[in-house]
């Protein structure tokens, strides 16, 4: 099992920035990709950035230039950077560990909003 824990949300202004963060914890060499999904009111859950554990990322075209998934190895931690925030950033972020086995692993969410 592996558990996964996010921390860093709140509320930012537009324009802002804001570094989530995803601790795991656990058999966590069974993981072979973390990743950065949201969830907006009414709308379905969709990926915004997953990092490999080649360190190969990828980012949903909304967030491109704007976000950075990092991680650090040493803390078992993924980041999330988010500067240039926007309103329409505004969600529930979750972490995501993809499993080898193909089981998925989900944080329990922090929530993000960004309003004046």
């Amino acid at each position: 099992q592996v558990q996964l824990v996010e921390s860093g949300g709140g509320l930012v202004q537009p324009g802002g920035s804001l570094t989530l963060s995803c601790a795991a914890s656990g058999n966590i060499f069974s993981i072979y990709a973390m990743g950065w999904y949201r969830q907006a009111p009414g709308k379905q859950r969709e990926l915004v950035a997953l990092i490999t554990n080649g360190g190969n990322t990828n980012y949903a075209n909304s967030v491109k230039g704007r976000f950075t998934i990092s991680r650090a190895n040493a803390k078992n931690t993924v980041y999330l950077q988010m500067n240039s925030l926007k309103s329409e950033d505004t969600a529930v972020y979750y972490c995501h560990g993809a499993g080898v086995s193909g089981h998925d692993y989900w944080g329990q969410g922090t929530q993000v909003t960004v309003s004046s």
